[in-house]
């Protein structure tokens, strides 16, 4: 039987991938997208309570190394003095720091911690969604969102766990996170990018990076 449409793609024909702790999910025959099931999702004031339990302090050395595999080929983009976004920055907005203090102007924007809907008005030359693409309720517009407000040449730096076995789907930490709903895999984001004309590379495990122009092939 036919699941609901791809979250990701819009792709019909996902089928019911697995059940596991009582929820369903569904597998993308498009983009290889895993999902969970729409209405097995939390609610927003359960998702923030999920989130307050979260321990990701700005100064904590060992997050800055784990956000450093996104930092660090983002830093060997973008021009001096970029102006970037940290989308889904959470309440410890340690990367905008980081970049900060590489010299460049960095805004937050969280739904939850730094709800300021006037800079996702703006456009700048980058923008690094780091541990947050697996939260996305509505991926292919959270992607459209993001390349609409990237200037041309910009990048999208995306951190996110990448699906790859199958089999070890079951007792995967990422997916017994209640707040994580979608799972990509490489070929996931890769198709993300063509779907749009947008570069793409796998510059570290678990990064990609997306650049946004006319010009640029997919």
């Amino acid at each position: 039987m036919s699941g609901p449409a791809c979250p990701v793609c819009d792709g019909a024909g996902s089928r019911q991938f697995g059940q596991y702790d009582g929820i369903t999910y569904h597998r993308c025959g498009t983009c290889a997208a895993t999902f969970r099931d729409p209405g097995q999702v939390l609610s927003p004031d359960e998702e923030y309570a999920q989130y307050l339990l979260h321990e990701n302090a700005v100064d904590d050395p060992g997050y800055r190394r784990f956000l450093s595999r996104v930092s660090d080929p983002l830093l060997q983009r973008v021009a001096p003095g970029a102006c970037g976004l940290d989308y889904g920055c959470g309440p410890g907005p340690a990367l905008a720091a980081m970049l900060r203090e590489a010299g460049h102007q960095v805004a937050l924007y969280d739904p939850f911690f730094a709800p300021d809907a006037a800079v996702l008005s703006r456009t700048y030359d980058f923008i690094a969604c780091t541990e947050v693409a697996e939260h996305f309720h509505a991926p292919a517009a959270e992607f459209d969102r993001l390349g609409a407000m990237l200037r041309p040449g910009g990048w999208l730096a995306v951190m996110t766990c990448f699906q790859t076995e199958d089999a070890a789907f079951g007792n995967w930490h990422y997916r017994k996170d209640p707040t994580h709903v979608v799972f990509y895999r490489e070929e996931t984001l890769r198709h993300i990018a063509r779907m749009r004309g947008w570069h793409c590379e796998i510059p570290a495990k678990d990064v990609a990076l997306f650049r946004v122009g006319s010009m640029l092939a997919a």
